[in-house]
């Protein structure tokens, strides 16, 4: 493994149960390497169904595919921070997080990329700016994210139009902060609690607009506890920001860097 001279960018995708979706995972990634070379770093939670078994099998072939095993499901924020601090450690100066149930176009790595090496600290695929959104969910499933997207917006008073979204590029310096600040939540929450924790130092984020696409294998690691975990989190952080006499700064309206990428500093 060799990194570029400016440290290069690792993808990390954490992975349970995800057999169905590997091969063309990262058949995916391939092609996406072929614009902007980057490694990837799959993060397994030892998945009984064989992920990691032919995770390891592919990476024979592939040097930029690396496997770290976990014993048992540890949770998404987990996963994050187990595979921040691995790329971190290994010399990497941007470090990306995806869904490995191809929700995430990989097509989409190196536009993020990008938009972190022209000096965003955090370059997050939006759903809720101009020209991003979601296929294949139903209404339900749609009320819930827009329903946590403002519960979060609001009491944590945050400028980011997607604060729950999970693909995403950060800067080494952004990646270094939310290690160093430390986050608690293992579901969806963490990625809310990293979009708080950089809009409070702020750092600047850049919202592109993609189409997340339901799974079409599998099945969702979303549940109530994930949801209850997250609301907690959120009135919790809004309560110690108040009660230390300080808040996240108001929401403003974000400056447009192109018709298509929305960039928000707080």
């Amino acid at each position: 493994m060799e990194l570029p001279v400016d440290g290069g960018l690792l993808l990390v995708v954490p992975t349970y149960n995800e057999l169905g979706n590997l091969n063309e995972l990262v058949d995916r990634l391939s092609q996406a390497r072929r614009r902007r070379p980057f490694d990837v770093l799959i993060l397994d939670d030892g998945s009984p169904d064989g992920t990691g078994d032919r995770v390891r099998v592919l990476a024979q072939d592939l040097p930029w595919l690396n496997l770290v095993e976990r014993d048992g499901p540890q949770g998404l924020g987990s996963a994050y921070r187990a595979g921040f601090a691995w790329a971190r450690a290994r010399g990497y100066s941007r470090v990306g997080e995806m869904d490995a149930d191809l929700s995430h176009d990989p097509a989409s790595v190196p536009m993020l990329e990008s938009a972190v090496v022209d000096g965003a600290d955090l370059a997050l695929g939006s759903r809720y700016v101009a020209g991003g959104g979601s296929e294949g969910w139903s209404v339900a499933r749609r009320l819930l994210s827009k329903s946590a997207n403002l519960f979060a917006r609001t009491l944590l008073r945050l400028p980011t139009r997607d604060v729950t979204g999970g693909f995403r590029v950060y800067s080494g310096r952004a990646i270094d902060v939310v290690l160093e600040h430390g986050t608690e939540c293992d579901g969806y929450g963490f990625q809310v609690e990293s979009v708080y924790i950089l809009t409070r130092n702020d750092m600047r984020i850049v919202e592109i607009p993609i189409t997340f696409r339901d799974r079409q294998f599998g099945s969702s690691k979303m549940s109530n506890k994930v949801v209850w975990e997250a609301a907690r989190r959120c009135v919790q952080l809004a309560f110690t920001s108040s009660a230390s006499g300080g808040t996240a700064r108001p929401p403003v309206r974000s400056s447009t860097a192109s018709p298509e990428v929305t960039d928000e500093r707080a």
